[in-house]
């Protein structure tokens, strides 16, 4: 959409006071933007109440409304409307569908079937590791990756969709000219680039608390089901999941340590009903689709076996691995400087060892 139908549309999305709903309601009484803004102010408080219209009839920033529609005509982006024939079918299903989107990058593959992988933004290394291998195993095997462009398990997310054939989608909760959080600008750059970033936020909007809640029901809305990777017992990613379940999607989990505050909320969802998994096939047979490739698998080192049975999978500090394997802390550390080296185990804050598989 183009010209003076997508300015209709933005006089009214750019309203400050005119919400998803009550946009939807002037739609739904008017059957679009041109007709209720020529339309009397007293028709159109009928619909929204007398304040709501008033500010429509003031009408928006003008200054943000030229600034949206030079953004526009970028080639590279777009603003799609509710009544765009390629507004994505699985955001209709849910109950408050954005009345406009703005997007930038391969807009085509909203058309995609989609998997949403969510989790902490404070992950472990073994967490960063899944979201980004299963990202790349259910890219490879026709999904689009959706994720919400956070540190952690977000963006291991969205790298792995990258590196798949299915590519991602970044929902973000603020403006799309702009990247939250900061340290993932080259990954949101190539997102634009080869994949998708959403928002149903004008330009210009602020990373406000209140917007990220909003941002996680598009996350769920545009997917067939959502992977929580890890997840502390009060974690947004677990807004994502009830959003999910409301929705009628899918809700799958990781399993973690009994000893990690990260794997809490996948186990109370687990408990609560979602599907335990632990690889991409079982995802994928879950919607009957066969996997057509795999991603390789780091081959288990054969370097201080013993040490590594040691360590377990969950994390361990010096003095309890010493203790399991009967080295001294000197000979300890030599193994695991050359494990590190081999990418078999992380250092963590504290001074802990994890094994990574």
């Amino acid at each position: 959409m183009r010209g003076a139908e997508l300015e209709a549309w933005l006089r009214l999305g750019l309203v400050a006071r005119l919400g998803p709903v009550g946009f939807r309601k002037i739609l739904s009484s008017f059957g679009n933007p041109e007709a209720s803004l020529g339309a009397t102010q007293a028709a159109v408080a009928k619909v929204v109440g007398p304040d709501i219209a008033a500010a429509i009839a003031a009408g928006p920033d003008e200054e943000l409304l030229a600034r949206t529609l030079d953004w526009a005509a970028d080639e590279r982006n777009r603003v799609l409307t509710l009544a765009d024939d390629d507004y994505p079918g699985a955001l209709l299903e849910i109950s408050d569908p954005p009345p406009l989107l703005y997007l930038k990058g391969q807009t085509e593959l909203l058309q995609h079937d989609a998997l949403a992988i969510v989790g902490s933004r404070n992950a472990t290394p073994q967490g960063i590791e899944n979201a980004r291998a299963f990202a790349h195993e259910l890219s490879n095997n026709g999904f689009t990756i959706v994720s919400g462009l956070a540190l952690g398990i977000d963006a291991a997310a969205h790298q792995g969709g990258l590196r798949g054939a299915g590519s991602s989608i970044a929902v973000v909760a603020t403006g799309l000219d702009s990247v939250y959080p900061a340290r993932n600008r080259e990954l949101a750059h190539e997102l634009a680039q080869n994949g998708l970033l959403v928002s149903e936020f004008s330009l210009g909007t602020k990373p406000l608390a209140g917007n990220f809640p909003r941002r996680n029901r598009l996350i769920s809305g545009m997917a067939k089901g959502v992977l929580i990777v890890e997840a502390a017992v009060k974690s947004g990613s677990l807004i994502t999941a009830r959003y999910a379940l409301e929705q009628g999607r899918e809700v799958f989990a990781i399993p973690g340590s009994v000893h990690s505050p990260l794997s809490r909320g996948c186990h109370a969802l687990i408990k609560q009903g979602a599907k335990l998994v632990e690889a991409a096939t079982d995802i994928l047979e879950e919607f009957g689709r066969p996997a057509a490739t795999a991603t390789s698998k780091r081959s288990i080192t054969n370097t201080h076996p013993l040490l590594l049975e040691a360590i377990g999978f969950d994390p361990v500090d010096l003095d309890t691995l010493c203790s399991r394997s009967g080295l001294t802390a000197e000979k300890a550390s030599a193994m695991l400087l050359e494990l590190e080296l081999e990418g078999a185990v992380v250092k963590l804050p504290g001074g802990k060892y994890q094994q990574v598989r």
